[in-house]
């Protein structure tokens, strides 16, 4: 199915691993020009890079901090340069410090709302500028379902998808009158690297929650963005949409 993506520009923040890294090669195969935005993972980014241009596409890997605004509006005016155009923002770069409340420090705290949040909001900010001048946009933010629910030992990194989702919900509002679509996708558990790190007894208190009996696979959420990024999803803003084989319910 031709999504109709082919020429636009793209950035995926997060874009070197795991759904980041699936996101950009999809939006690729469907014709995608796709920036990358990535922090620690220079091979893995030069590899996405390579894998976009194989589809025939242009490829731009930028090593930046999510947390800077100065470091995301560059990053929107370099795409810019660099494709001439920027169509889509799929913000997905995130992390997780665990703890109890009454452990956490303030570190964990500020560092995952952060990158987490003021990451979010940095990026949207950025292409949300360019998006309502050109009257034409579709912006995506990766949440999560611990977002709307909550999760024991993750309340810095439930706030931060939380917020995620409340910022979204304000942005489809503020932008909807000049043809700009917000809306979020929001995981179960995924079959990525970082789930490597999670203890096993944890992941299996997760597997008993789905009702399909399996994790996502970063190609599985890739489909439903790419999906959001196209105009046959032109009359949906502002939606939380879930992918989690029913971990939620």
């Amino acid at each position: 199915m031709d999504l109709g993506l082919r020429g636009k520009g793209a950035i995926i923040t997060g874009g070197s691993v795991g759904i980041g890294r699936a996101i950009a090669l999809e939006l690729a195969r469907e014709g995608c020009h796709v920036a990358v935005n990535y922090r620690r993972h220079d091979e893995e980014a030069r590899e996405v890079v390579e894998a976009v241009e194989r589809e025939g596409c242009k490829g731009l890997a930028v090593k930046a901090d999510v947390a800077s605004f100065a470091d995301a509006h560059a990053m929107v005016e370099r795409v810019r340069e660099t494709f001439g155009r920027l169509d889509i923002l799929v913000c997905n770069a995130g992390i997780t410090w665990d703890g109890v409340i009454w452990k956490m420090t303030e570190q964990q705290w500020d560092q995952v709302i952060a990158v987490n949040l003021k990451g979010y909001f940095n990026y949207n900010r950025a292409a949300a500028i360019v998006f309502k001048d050109q009257k034409s946009g579709k912006i995506v933010n990766i949440s999560s379902i611990n977002g709307l629910r909550g999760k024991f030992a993750q309340s810095n990194y439930a706030a931060s998808k939380g917020g995620e989702i409340a910022l979204s919900k304000s942005l489809a509002k503020e932008l909807g009158k000049f043809n700009v679509n917000v809306n979020v996708v929001a995981p179960g558990m995924v079959l990525t690297e970082m789930m490597e790190a999670i203890p096993q007894e944890f992941t299996a208190t997760a597997m008993a929650e789905t009702v399909l009996g399996r994790f996502a696979t970063p190609e599985e959420v890739a489909h439903l963005v790419a999906f959001l990024c196209s105009d046959r999803s032109r009359h949906i803003t502002g939606e939380v949409i879930k992918i989690d084989g029913g971990q939620y319910i």
